[in-house]
């Protein structure tokens, strides 16, 4: 099957877009147009399309890879995503998540365990969950993530933010108490958990959940 170049224009930051049959779009450098001595109207072999989706596009993709997460970790689904928005084809994203993943330098379970780990002072587990699949971890490697890194009693952490943000169960009034509440619920702490410790503060004739 051939690829026909059937636009060929330029955008910014000195990138060429090539269409191909009136679908496909790839964004390469005009440096690397020129190498490849691409024209509007060429019909491209496989070989040539392969090469430029993967030994140019591809090539780079990795790089940007390598430099994003030099820059802080991500998970599998944050670096495909970012490398997406920056007009990478899932084709060249496989490859740069393959690279990375092969070195040891993408790592979902790494992250879900450095993550709970910093994050397990001030968060509930279900808060932790709920970040971690929104991050794109898959519901296993949490689980087991999970297993290996969340060492904290809730109740403890619930007495330990109220602490912080100097909650006086003394002179707190009903809203208050009902604003402190529902803090804790946003950080994912269960209600139970939350009125339990409000009725060891003295808070049980001033809030009933």
């Amino acid at each position: 099957m051939g690829y026909m170049i059937t636009d060929y224009k330029a955008a910014g930051k000195g990138r060429i877009g090539i269409c191909l049959n009136n679908s496909k779009t790839l964004w390469l450098y005009a440096g690397e147009a020129r190498q490849l001595s691409l024209e509007p109207g060429m019909e491209l072999s496989e070989e040539q399309y392969q090469h430029i989706l993967h030994g140019v596009i591809g090539r780079r993709a990795v790089k940007r890879a390598m430099h994003l997460l030099e820059r802080q970790d991500r998970t599998k689904q944050q670096l495909c995503d970012k490398l997406l928005q920056s007009g990478y084809p899932p084709e060249a994203v496989e490859d740069a998540v393959s690279y990375v993943q092969k070195y040891h330098y993408l790592d979902d379970g790494r992250y879900a365990r450095t993550y709970i780990r910093n994050h397990q002072d001030k968060r509930s587990r279900l808060r932790l969950r709920q970040d971690l699949l929104r991050r794109g971890v898959p519901k296993e490697i949490i689980d087991q993530s999970m297993q290996e890194e969340f060492c904290f009693d809730e109740r403890e952490q619930i007495k330990s933010l109220l602490e912080k943000r100097r909650f006086d169960p003394d002179t707190a009034d009903a809203r208050e108490t009902g604003k402190i509440y529902r803090f804790l619920l946003g950080r994912g702490f269960r209600s139970s958990d939350i009125s339990a410790v409000l009725r060891d503060a003295g808070q049980q004739d001033m809030f009933v959940p």
